[in-house]
């Protein structure tokens, strides 16, 4: 376990208040808005009035009952939400006061309590370059946090990143329809058509996660870097303009990539920094979730 239990249960505390007023004052109604049960379902039936639709005229009752009766069907609001969690050794780099595991785990935090609120399923699939855990669906308040617990304990897994891979389980394991939040700093190859695939059959919600210091290097002289995947050391010397430009340009560049990925295949997307609150990026999702719904 990567911090003890005792360490462990007071992040998860602090993240159950903030996360809990955020959800009552910010979240409630929103996310019920946004997404959707899997269809309908039957609920009564009921007299004809004028105007009913005829084609949902219940025959048999209807033949029972001397006139006629029609069908009533609401929406079937149950839903499975499951997070797809990166914790390869890269996800325990911050800059400032929030790794991006930790960033991670206030996420699934939020969406988790958001999703308990409105009576929903909620899984974990944790997984670097190979499948890690998987927690199945689950419905409460217990399940939610243990699914934060389980993110925050994973923090520094020293192994690679498949996102391929988890994908391509989540597949497997999940074969009702799901929302899927796959939360990873996307430094991997080569996902493309897993990631398409797992869009066809989820409503799967992107969500990259970056540091400041990901995408621009500070002039801070001589300094050591270790690739946490490969443990690999390079010495860099951060005062030469043009290795930071160089450094800005391929950060800049890897970017474009991922957002032409994401447009391509019609995908919501939920950028996160480990810099900035995460509640407004989740904001910002379900504003455009709820404008695309109403536009059709």
């Amino acid at each position: 376990m990567a911090i003890d239990t005792k360490e462990l249960m007071k992040q998860v505390g602090r993240l159950r208040v903030l996360t809990n007023r955020l959800v009552d004052q910010q979240l409630t109604g929103a996310y019920h808005a946004v997404f959707k049960g899997q269809g309908i379902e039957f609920d009564e039936v009921r007299e004809y009035a004028f105007g009913d639709d005829v084609r949902s005229i219940d025959w048999n009752v209807t033949a029972r009952m001397g006139h006629p009766y029609i069908k009533r069907f609401s929406e079937e609001r149950e839903l499975t939400v499951i997070f797809l969690v990166d914790i390869s050794g890269s996800q325990c780099f911050g800059s400032g006061t929030r790794s991006k595991a930790e960033t991670a785990a206030e996420l699934t935090c939020l969406l988790a309590l958001s999703a308990i609120k409105n009576q929903d399923n909620i899984g974990l699939i944790l997984f670097s370059d190979r499948i890690e855990k998987c927690i199945p669906p689950r419905k409460g308040r217990t399940a939610a946090m243990r699914l934060v617990r389980e993110v925050l304990a994973a923090e520094e897994t020293p192994h690679g990143t498949d996102i391929a891979g988890a994908l391509r389980f989540l597949t497997s394991v999940q074969k009702r329809r799901a929302v899927v939040f796959l939360i990873s700093d996307f430094l991997d190859n080569n996902y493309d058509k897993a990631l398409r695939v797992a869009s066809r059959k989820h409503d799967l919600i992107c969500c990259p996660i970056r540091d400041p210091r990901e995408v621009e290097l500070p002039d801070v002289g001589l300094i050591e870097i270790e690739n946490a995947e490969t443990g690999e050391l390079m010495l860099v010397d951060t005062r030469s303009a043009s290795l930071r430009a160089h450094f800005a340009q391929q950060a800049s560049a890897e970017q474009e990539t991922l957002n032409r990925l994401f447009t391509r295949n019609k995908m919501d997307r939920l950028d996160l920094s480990t810099a900035q609150p995460v509640i407004d990026e989740v904001r910002r999702l379900f504003r455009r979730r709820q404008v695309r719904s109403k536009n059709g």
